[in-house]
């Protein structure tokens, strides 16, 4: 199985740990523990799972054309981004890192999580 390690915005580790091959890196956060939101569910309809593919760029599934028209709504996009809810996984590591969309999607959707870090004074991000 491949090794995924995931990093929030800020640039921290914010998950790592092992998932099947074909996993997409949206369902692998989920999986891990990442804090990484997706607007529509991850079914490519919006563009809020991006991320930013650091190692294991190549192997991940092929970028079809519907991918490929909502990247290009995307804030900050680069050459390593990739939709979260449609890149997969191979059987090779991959390192990603969150972007700040995706993190504050995850928030909005997680009222509970947002307060709690809100009264710790870890969000929003200073």
């Amino acid at each position: 199985m491949p090794k995924v390690t995931i990093y929030n915005p800020r640039g921290e580790k914010e998950a790592e740990g092992e998932v099947p091959e074909g996993t997409s890196l949206l369902h692998a956060s989920t999986e891990l523990g990442a804090k990484h939101g997706s607007a529509c569910g991850g079914v490519c309809a919006c563009s809020t799972c991006h991320v930013w593919v650091k190692q294991g760029f190549d192997p991940l599934s092929d970028m079809e054309d519907n991918e490929a028209d909502y990247l290009d709504r995307a804030y900050d996009v680069k050459p390593n981004s990739r939709l979260g809810c449609q890149a997969q996984l191979a059987n090779r590591d991959v390192v990603y890192q969150i972007t700040e969309e995706s993190e504050k999607t995850w928030y909005d959707e997680h009222p509970k999580e947002r307060h709690e870090a809100e009264a710790k004074g870890l969000w929003p991000p200073k």
